[in-house]
């Protein structure tokens, strides 16, 4: 299978905390933490998986839109995130599950580990004191495994999440090999890369994306990797690597 199904990717982290991987159905996290919180933490995933499903069975509307989709009165806080995140970002609220997910585990184990990262199929929650570089993963781009995006500690938290066109089973429209959005919130920065992905046909709708980036409220930076071609806006470092 490809590496991005595999997850061969997780070989590569380097960091300073204890990492475990957490798995529920088709939730697959890794999580580095100051020591193993892995009961704790799928605990969380159950429970917002749980939230999900028995929302969906009231509202299978809330799966299946490509557009927003306004939640019942009803609906439990993870859905409302969704909802409100694929408002902004103008795609339909399952585009936002990845983050959102990542970004309630970390939270969750803040109480035990101030420092927490969890990543979740490319889509990454942060917390902590100190700055954070998450490497590009742009499948055959040039740039995958020679680039970097560097996050300043006065960005945390925050959340970096990829949509690409051409890696991986998510759903895009668009043919970037890589959109990454940087937000205070996963649900809106997960939203947000999907909606860039979407707008990125060629290396010529670089501008435009990264333009309609900058239109999102509560986004933080973009970087847009299309063939040999990148564009980058906000308050992102890019870094070489290799």
């Amino acid at each position: 299978m490809p590496d991005y199904v595999d997850r061969t990717y997780r070989r590569t982290v380097a960091t300073d905390l204890v990492t475990f991987e957490v798995k529920v159905v088709q939730t697959d996290l890794l999580i580095a933490a100051e020591r193993d919180l892995s009961a704790r933490a799928e605990e969380i995933v159950r429970a917002c998986r749980r939230d999900l499903e028995d929302y969906i069975a009231r509202d299978p509307g809330f799966r299946e839109a490509l557009q927003p989709h306004r939640p019942r009165d009803d609906a439990p806080e993870i859905v409302r995130a969704m909802a409100a995140a694929a408002e902004l970002a103008g795609v339909g609220p399952m585009a936002a599950v990845a983050g959102a997910i990542a970004e309630r585990v970390g939270r969750g184990l803040a109480a035990d580990s101030p420092r927490v990262i969890v990543e979740n199929g490319g889509d990454i929650w942060l917390q902590g004191n100190g700055e954070r570089t998450v490497g590009v993963f742009a499948g055959t781009s040039p740039f995958t495994g020679r680039l970097a995006v560097r996050l300043d500690a006065a960005l945390m938290p925050c959340s970096i999440c990829t949509s690409s066109g051409t890696v991986g089973p998510s759903l895009s429209f668009g043919k970037a090999d890589a959109a990454i959005a940087v937000a205070g919130s996963g649900a809106l920065a997960d939203a947000a890369a999907t909606a860039i992905g979407n707008a990125v046909k060629s290396a010529d709708d670089i501008n435009a994306a990264l333009g309609l980036a900058q239109r999102i409220p509560g986004m933080f930076g973009a970087v847009v990797v299309i063939g040999d071609n990148l564009g980058a806006w906000g308050r992102v470092e890019l870094v070489k690597t290799g």
